[in-house]
């Protein structure tokens, strides 16, 4: 799989021939070293690579041909530094397939008062250069990202990364391969979808695999690969007594380390990024899989709960623009499982039986082997930690029937109160504005129980990677009132419907 590093975007300026050579010579100048400084930032994940400038329409057409071709180019930052007429853009903007930011910027900082001259303003006319641009973009209908300020501006350079980071996953989503071992939980709704549309819309690719073939894979495994797999265990985690060695629940962290080195090695032979499970089809697994997923998020595998494809998918792309910030705490797979009346401090407790990634872990995870009275399988090994605590964002993406909408919702993370009787992973939050006003609005706009969490991204990625896909997204935050939310969805109904043509 691909990491962010070796991924790159295109800086390319438009100027025009009207200005003369020496121009276009300083055009060109200013735009590798503003590509350059960009490329050199240790926030933007992904290389920086300046293009020639697009002087006419068969240089930019071919410059967009060029883009959609490169298997590492994820996108364009284009950048008017004179005046570009934008009817030369028409065409190869008409073909483009990947992801545009607009910069709007300037070479230099500020307007040197006492020495501007003619030459000083033909030479620097992002002012109206970027106007007439965006009017094109405008009219054509293209999404893109739009991002004002100096290009040294601390601001500027942290908005191309996210954007970078963004325009990164939608690149790794475009041959995700999810496999999906059963089928969804009998008669549930929500985590369903058409996988169809899915695949026309985001890329993603969904396959059902027989459990029996994942089985294939793990009875194979050779009995010192899997001892050499417990010992990391045994290094990354503290062991409850009975999981030790000589313990009565050893047999089963065998077990565990068995079927995960099996769904590993069966995934990278597919070539899949995502996987889901269902606890009604596990015939010749020994457990419920909860470590080895739990392991497999850590790596960067998308994983969704009872078929749960949407989600699957939605934690791989977390984690993919998440990789290698500063500061990073963590994402993981969650569910709604039970609420906590407590007046402003109501809050409703993250779980799930056994499947939650310990990237958001705020201490050493336990490996702890309980009863699981769903499955009518063996008792299955799971990880036991809280999350830690702080703000982050918790998305979904369900399908209305006629489009896919992303709804995404900023969460505060509190410290939880011992669990001795549920031994699962877990966290504890409060969805903003408040409890009510948050779960309600979730509710309205149909929102699944499984979400896909982050403390790292912002709400801005999640709309940016909705916007890239053409789908729906919408908010709920501090500023969420319920009049004015359902007045958002019933507006957006009747743009999907009419504007759109759904």
């Amino acid at each position: 799989m691909k990491t962010l590093n070796q991924l790159e975007v295109w800086l390319v300026t438009g100027s025009q021939h009207l200005y003369g050579q020496k121009t276009l010579d300083q055009v060109a100048s200013h735009s590798k070293e503003i590509a350059a400084a960009f490329d050199a930032s240790s926030d933007i994940p992904v290389k920086v690579v300046c293009k020639p400038t697009g002087t006419g329409s068969a240089e930019i057409h071919k410059i967009c041909r060029e883009a959609n071709g490169a298997e590492n180019c994820i996108g364009l930052i284009t950048w008017m530094h004179t005046f570009s007429p934008a009817k030369m853009w028409i065409h190869g903007l008409q073909e483009l397939r990947k992801p545009i930011l607009h910069l709007h910027t300037q070479y230099n900082k500020e307007i040197p008062w006492k020495e501007i001259d003619m030459d000083f303003m033909n030479l620097n006319q992002s002012a109206h250069g970027d106007r007439e641009f965006g009017h094109i973009m405008a009219r054509m209908r293209m999404d893109r990202k739009v991002v004002v300020g100096h290009w040294q501006d601390p601001k500027v350079v942290s908005k191309v990364a996210g954007w970078s980071r963004v325009a990164a996953a939608w690149a790794d989503s475009q041959d995700m391969l999810i496999i999906r071992f059963g089928d969804q939980m009998n008669n549930v709704a929500v985590t369903d979808g058409d996988k169809v549309e899915a695949e026309r819309v985001f890329g993603y690719h969904v396959d059902y695999s027989p459990i029996a073939d994942l089985v294939k894979v793990q009875d194979n495994v050779s009995d010192e690969d899997v001892a050499e797999l417990v010992k990391i265990y045994e290094s990354e985690y503290d062991l409850a007594d009975n999981c030790k060695e000589g313990g009565e629940a050893r047999n089963q962290v065998v077990h565990a380390a068995r079927i995960e080195i099996g769904l590993r090695r069966y995934l990278e032979k597919k070539g899949a990024k995502a996987f889901t499970t269902n606890f009604d089809d596990l015939e010749g697994v020994d457990q419920l899989p909860g470590l080895a997923s739990q392991r497999l998020m850590a790596d960067g595998y998308g994983f969704g709960a009872e078929g749960d494809w949407k989600t699957a998918a939605l934690c791989r792309q977390m984690w993919f623009m998440s990789q290698g910030m500063s500061d990073y705490k963590g994402c993981s797979f969650l569910e709604d499982y039970t609420l906590n009346f407590d007046g402003e401090k109501s809050s409703i407790l993250q779980a799930h039986m056994l499947e939650v990634c310990p990237l958001i872990a705020d201490h050493k995870p336990k490996l702890e082997v309980h009863p699981l009275g769903i499955g009518g399988k063996n008792d299955p090994a799971r990880l036991v930690f809280t999350s830690k605590t702080g703000s982050g964002v918790a998305a979904t993406v369900i399908d209305m029937g006629s489009r896919f909408r992303m709804i995404i919702n900023t969460v505060d993370c509190i410290d939880s109160q011992e669990l001795p009787k549920l031994p699962v992973a877990s966290a504890l939050w409060i969805p903003q504005p408040n409890f009510e006003v948050g779960a309600a609005a979730w509710i309205l706009a149909g929102g699944t129980h499984h979400t896909s969490f982050s403390y790292d991204l912002t709400v801005e990625d999640l709309q940016d990677f909705a916007e890239m896909a053409g789908i729906e997204a919408v908010v709920i935050d501090k500023g969420t009132k319920i009049p004015e939310f359902k007045k958002e969805l019933q507006w957006n109904d009747l743009y999907y419907h009419l504007a759109k043509g759904l």
